[in-house]
């Protein structure tokens, strides 16, 4: 009679099972570029910042429980509003998850609700091959007095990069951070690895870096894509392409693998866009042009190479390209100075800044700056 029962009772779940509904999943690929236009056709020309609260030094800083400051953001982010912003690019960290999942969802959320009362749509970076190699919980350190990204942090740090056995440990994350908001709209989109072949070229730094690091960040990059199109998300994925011979961005036989990887698996390309030559920020976008797909410039502004708003926004404007400067308020991160500043002394702030827009108290580094943002932004106040 027991042995019957437990026959009934495994019949009885397999048929649970079988009329249990299927997750269905219409984004578990590469979207077409057909599905890519109708979602970018349905926003307003994307104009924002990669913004960190002017409090953090780095990505931890900005979201330990200890130093996010919800009314120093809210506060900051109110300022992009004011001056025609309506996106901004964030960046999380892998260690975060580690340290304290359910506080770092918690987190995002208030993060998020601040965002949207002031009509900000965010577009979150999973992982970051810049600056340094070594991440640390737990207290940040104080700025190196007037060096760019002084205190800025690579996710996942080297020692997990090096070693492709230890990529499991980067699941979670992954999975769990996209999976909780794969239909948030106010997340318009995911960013999954910024610049992963950059190798600092400082001393400082370069000592901590890994050999052959494009090998190993395309060996995780395969699977962190492959793990966020699992949990299905209803915003489009990118990866940006950043450096090499731009003149040959359309041509899939100039790219390096690691760059044809990222231009086939996005759905909305993106590109970096320092340039000081207006001629060469233009060829990035006509060779990207070529796959047909929607376009995001995802840092560009180095005033000290002329490299300007006035300059850029125009050009991405008419190519309906969506645009993130880098910084918007003065802060521990200290990218008013230029990246030069590791090399060269510097004992007050540069006549040009580098990046950032707004001084501490909000008001602007260059007001004829901020009018011409205004403007071109179509800002009109409430």
């Amino acid at each position: 009679m027991i042995r019957y029962s437990f026959f009934i009772f495994i019949g009885l779940l397999m048929a649970c099972q079988a009329e249990k509904p299927q997750k269905t999943c219409e984004y578990s690929q590469p979207w077409s570029k057909e599905q890519a236009w109708e979602y970018y056709n349905n926003l307003p020309w994307l104009v924002g910042t990669n913004f960190i609260s002017s409090n953090a030094i780095n990505q931890l800083q900005f979201w330990q429980a200890n130093s996010f400051d919800t009314a120093l953001i809210s506060k900051e982010i109110s300022w992009s509003s004011q001056l025609g912003m309506n996106t901004h690019r964030v960046y999380l960290h892998n260690l975060l998850w580690k340290q304290d999942s359910t506080g770092f969802l918690n987190r995002i959320d208030q993060f998020l609700s601040i965002c949207e009362r002031h009509d900000i749509r965010v577009l979150f970076v999973l992982f970051d091959s810049v600056w340094h190699p070594v991440p640390k919980l737990g207290d940040q350190p104080e700025p190196i007095p007037h060096v760019h990204n002084s205190g800025w942090i690579q996710a996942p740090g080297a020692e997990i990069l090096s070693d492709t056995n230890r990529y499991h440990e980067l699941k979670g994350y992954v999975k769990g951070i996209i999976g909780n908001y794969s239909d948030d709209e106010r997340i318009i989109g995911w960013d999954l690895f910024n610049e992963p072949d950059n190798r600092m070229n400082i001393p400082e730094l370069t000592k901590h870096e890994i050999d052959n690091k494009e090998y190993f960040a395309l060996k995780l990059l395969r699977k962190v894509h492959g793990w966020a199109r699992e949990e299905c998300p209803t915003q489009p994925l990118t990866m940006g392409v950043w450096h090499g011979n731009h003149n040959h961005w359309g041509n899939p036989d100039s790219l390096t693998s690691l760059d044809r990887f990222m231009v086939f698996h996005s759905d909305i390309l993106s590109f970096h866009g320092y340039d000081s030559d207006t001629n060469s920020f233009k060829k990035k976008i006509t060779e990207l042009q070529k796959y047909g797909r929607p376009i995001m410039c995802t840092e560009y502004l180095a005033r000290g190479h002329n490299n300007t708003f006035e300059r850029m926004l125009p050009i991405m404007k008419r190519n309906d390209v969506a645009a993130y400067n880098w910084g918007l308020v003065d802060g521990k991160a200290q990218t008013k100075y230029p990246w030069s500043s590791w090399h060269k002394n510097f004992t007050e702030e540069p006549e040009k800044w580098h990046h950032d827009v707004l001084r501490k108290d909000g008001t602007p580094y260059n007001q004829k700056e901020v009018r011409f943002l205004k403007q071109i932004t179509g800002y009109k106040p409430n």
